[in-house]
């Protein structure tokens, strides 16, 4: 949307990048780690069957030119709770990165918007692909938001649709 924050605007123009089936790894998954370097991913990834969800907001924040420098170990998706300035959840706007507890780890993603019991998160390694699902904001632990931008916007509110809320999105 026009007033969506730059790195979402990158989100958005990533939806239905896939990784690779089996073995193989999406060239473009890897060429994001690639160019966002261990210094901000915390290791040296090289397989998208490794949860990438991490790498996928990084990657959208650095197009963006948005400061990652206090990152440490961005390809850990719970690594995000702390980063960048806390948003109340009543002042959400698209583009807040919101950190959720799953099965297993974690998951982070982009708010797009809300319904009455769920987020409508746009992320990375949901369902093996960059889309938008809804998550329970029950799981939710932490909205952040980019300490050196301004935060524009307010909460949307969307329908559910008959949509089921996703349960594990690695």
């Amino acid at each position: 949307m026009e007033s969506d924050p730059a790195w979402l605007v990158r989100a958005r123009a990533l939806v239905g990048t896939r990784e690779a089936a089996g073995v193989a790894n999406n060239p473009t998954i890897i060429g994001w780690a690639r160019a966002l370097t261990i210094k901000v991913l915390g290791v040296l990834y090289n397989a998208d069957s490794v949860p990438w969800c991490g790498v996928f907001v990084a990657e959208s924040f650095r197009e963006a030119g948005v400061d990652l420098s206090s990152m440490k170990i961005g390809v850990r998706a719970t690594s995000w709770a702390t980063w960048g300035k806390p948003i109340a959840r009543d002042m959400l706007a698209p583009g807040a990165v919101l950190v959720f507890q799953r099965p297993g780890g974690g998951h982070v993603g982009f708010y797009v918007g809300e319904d009455l019991t769920a987020f409508h998160v746009l992320g990375g390694n949901q369902g093996d692909r960059v889309s938008i699902v809804r998550i329970e904001k029950a799981r939710c632990i932490a909205a952040r938001w980019p300490s050196d931008q301004p935060l524009l916007g307010h909460p949307v509110l969307m329908t559910a649709a008959g949509v089921p809320a996703s349960t594990n999105e690695a």
